[in-house]
């Protein structure tokens, strides 16, 4: 089996090859003066098995070009089979039409990738539970949430919150593998033509209790913030956050470092280089969670 990494990712592909006691194939990605890209594999891959360990945050077409050529380069040179390692998927959030006139970007991206050859894919945390349905090849949809467990354990008195209604399947989830954990909910509604949160309402009691946010994608952090700021106004000693992936839009550091988040925790489903660190930030590896689905 031959692993395959692109430009946004390598520190967690190398943290998975570690586990496996595997190398990462050499590869060259060639940027040329415009922006295009050229992809060379530089290791053989005829009859082999080939993983490729490609998030797809921002930016994000520009990595999804760049994992089509990888996948097209391995099936090119005459790989058995290309297994996608997507730890997050790009455009997930656009898994339907929203409003009339509207393209399902998500679909879009499934078709492209099966088209060129991709024959399995893993990924975590998916925004919806229907979208493993989109693919016709095999989806191993892992969760990150047994991860964020073992820290929330190490809270007393906490209460579990889902910043929307779309995540109470999740925090749900999460609240059975805490031993039936209380949690409450937030509803929001979002401007669909402008993507902003205009209404925030809570639903439970977390007066005097340790809010813990659950989610499934960061990109702003106006949500997290905001969902703060209603919890600490109706009484949660503290408010902690936990997010699989971490898009980290512009000015999503600055927003959730001066939030009433005390620490936000991530993954590294999505690389966060270091201009995006700050000090709230806390990063928990799905490396092993990864390496053991692909020794399965």
């Amino acid at each position: 089996m031959k692993f395959f990494s692109g430009s946004l990712g390598k520190q967690l592909a190398l943290k998975i090859c570690g586990q496996l006691k595997v190398d990462l194939s050499p590869m060259e990605i060639f940027v040329f003066a415009d922006g295009e890209k050229r992809i060379k594999l530089n290791d053989k891959v005829v009859g082999e098995d080939c993983v490729v360990i490609k998030s797809t945050g921002i930016p994000t077409d520009s990595n999804y070009m760049e994992l089509f050529f990888i996948i097209d380069a391995l099936k090119r040179s005459g790989a058995k089979s290309v297994t996608l390692v997507a730890p997050y998927l790009g455009y997930s959030r656009q898994d339907h039409v929203f409003r009339e006139g509207e393209d399902v970007s998500l679909q879009v991206i499934i078709k492209i990738l099966e088209n060129i050859g991709m024959d399995k894919i893993i990924t975590l945390d998916l925004h919806s539970i229907k979208i493993p349905e989109f693919f016709k090849t095999p989806v191993v949809h892992l969760s990150a949430l047994e991860l964020f467990a073992k820290k929330i354990k190490e809270f007393e008195n906490f209460v579990l919150v889902s910043p929307d209604m779309g995540g109470v399947r999740r925090v749900k989830l999460l609240a059975e593998i805490l031993g039936n954990a209380a949690f409450v909910t937030i509803e929001k509604e979002r401007d669909l033509k402008t993507a902003q949160i205009t209404l925030l309402r809570l639903n439970g009691d977390v007066r005097g209790k340790i809010a813990v946010i659950v989610d499934d994608i960061l990109s702003t952090g106006n949500t997290g913030a905001k969902a703060a700021e209603l919890l600490k106004e109706n009484g949660a000693t503290k408010v902690y956050s936990f997010t699989t992936h971490a898009v980290f839009a512009n000015g999503a550091k600055e927003v959730l470092q001066k939030s009433e988040i005390e620490r936000v925790f991530v993954t590294d489903t999505i690389e966060t280089l270091e201009d995006k660190h700050f000090p709230k930030l806390e990063i928990i590896s799905v490396a092993g969670l990864i390496a053991n689905a692909l020794q399965n």
